[in-house]
């Protein structure tokens, strides 16, 4: 499922918010918060004193061995409880929010932007733009490092928040202006020598623009970075680079944008598979990797489980559907040889995957008695033909699976769904959509969900 910022924006330059209590939403059992009495509903206002800002803050501060908890219930009641407990032991709890403070918002105007390539008219925290450090440590979003202040930058260096997820895109200034549309992104070789001095992490991303940072502009980026990328403690970890994504609802300003084409995709595979054997002997891996889309949309095979190392930007598409294929092998490798009652099922994905997974359904059918119908879908909500799965709406499954055979369930990858939430990007729920294709709709969140549900388990 994806993450969706749900805090209140802080624009940039207005500075931080105060810190509001941090709500609990949920108390794990037998732990100490338990013990303490805290319940979902309870507001943690202060630890020893202070008031967290954010997760990071709360995780720092019960890191203490003796902890004075400032605790006000839903009644409106104030409670101070007092513990003892081995350092570093964690309390138990769950906030509804991870920052207490404030989202920091972007201040930049990328016109590929997919936040700006939105419908108008949905629910407001789809246009939230995320550009804040802290949920870049702690959820691995990315962001561009032009909307810190002087007292972020001293935070990051005192609480060693480490490694740090950057959109790079390009190196040169003028060109990371341009593509940023902000006088402040021209600073990034020199933020990367902060980070360098003070032995703190990133891994980079480029989102490649045909037409403005492929070809010349990407080998120099990618260059750049893997320069920061050698030594024992090398500041860039990896580098990945991704294909733009462009909706029929982007603004008037991406107009001159053109979308990636079969031979684009070609010719970026070919240009950095050359860089990553010229990195490999230099930095120790392959450093740049391409996301799985370049290989569909090229229509060539998926590189090998052996070239992506540990999974370093999985979460931003690169190696995810060699991940799933993997994980689908340790989960199929002791398959009945036939079901008690026969069963027939459906599973939706988004068409430029489609035919990446048909093994994973012929393997599945192999069980006698099951019957998997696999149903790659293009994204008309999106005006996209090809789209990757995380990014079908419920329009586009209720357009592309009205009518079809979808057998006795519809299994729904969860990647489809806002985490934690029913919902779809476009505001429609999974029972919404089973209603409007009269089929029950199961969500899986991966290879051994889908596994158990097609076994009917």
């Amino acid at each position: 499922m994806w993450r969706e910022p749900e805090p209140t924006p802080v624009l940039d330059g207005a500075g931080a918010a105060p810190p509001q209590p941090a709500v609990v939403t949920m108390v794990e059992a037998a732990s100490i918060a338990e013990e303490l009495g805290v319940q979902p509903g309870d507001k943690i206002v202060r630890i020893n004193g202070v008031a967290p800002r954010d997760l990071i803050d709360y995780r720092i501060l019960i890191g203490e061995e003796e902890l004075t908890l400032e605790v006000v219930d839903p009644a409106g009641q104030y409670h101070c409880v007092s513990l003892e407990k081995d350092m570093d032991a964690d309390l138990g709890l769950e906030f509804s929010e991870a920052l207490f403070d404030g989202l920091r918002q972007c201040n930049n105007r990328c016109p590929f932007c997919f936040i700006d390539q939105q419908p108008a008219g949905k629910r407001s925290t789809l246009y939230l733009k995320d550009d804040d450090y802290r949920l870049s440590f702690l959820y691995g979003s990315y962001l561009t490092l032009t909307n810190l202040t002087p007292p972020d930058w001293q935070r990051i260096e005192t609480q060693r928040l480490s490694p740090l997820y950057v959109s790079v895109h390009a190196t040169d200034p003028d060109l990371r202006c341009r593509l940023l549309r902000n006088k402040r992104a021209g600073s990034l070789l020199q933020q990367l020598e902060w980070f360098a001095r003070r032995r703190l992490q990133l891994h980079a991303q480029v989102v490649v623009c045909p037409g403005l940072n492929d070809g010349r502009q990407l080998q120099r980026t990618l260059r750049d970075l893997a320069r920061w990328g050698v030594g024992p403690w090398p500041t860039v970890l990896s580098t990945a680079v991704v294909p733009v994504g462009l909706t029929r609802f982007r603004p008037a300003a991406a107009a001159d944008l053109t979308p990636v084409t079969p031979p684009l995709a070609r010719q970026v595979i070919a240009q950095v598979e050359a860089l990553q054997e010229e990195f490999t002997p230099q930095v120790g891996s392959r450093f740049a990797w391409l996301a799985d889309e370049w290989y569909l949309m090229a229509a060539q095979p998926l590189p090998p489980r052996s070239t992506y190392g540990d999974w370093p930007q999985q979460a931003n598409g690169v190696g995810s559907i060699r991940a799933f294929l993997e994980a689908l092998d340790q989960a199929t490798t002791r398959l009945p040889p036939a079901l008690l009652a026969p069963r027939r099922c459906s599973w939706v994905v988004g068409g430029l995957v489609g035919p990446a997974l048909q093994p994973v359904v012929e393997r599945l059918q192999g069980v006698q008695g099951l019957e998997l119908l696999l149903h790659a879908l293009p994204s008309p909500y999106w005006g996209q033909n090809l789209v990757v799965t995380g990014l079908l709406t419920g329009a586009d499954l209720i357009d592309g699976l009205a009518g079809r055979d979808l057998g006795d369930q519809l299994l729904l990858p969860s990647v489809m769904l806002r985490h934690g939430s029913p919902l779809f990007l476009d505001d429609l729920t999974v029972d919404q959509v089973a209603a409007r294709l009269g089929v029950p709709i199961l969500p899986v969140a991966d290879a051994q969900g889908l596994v158990t549900a097609c076994l009917g388990g």
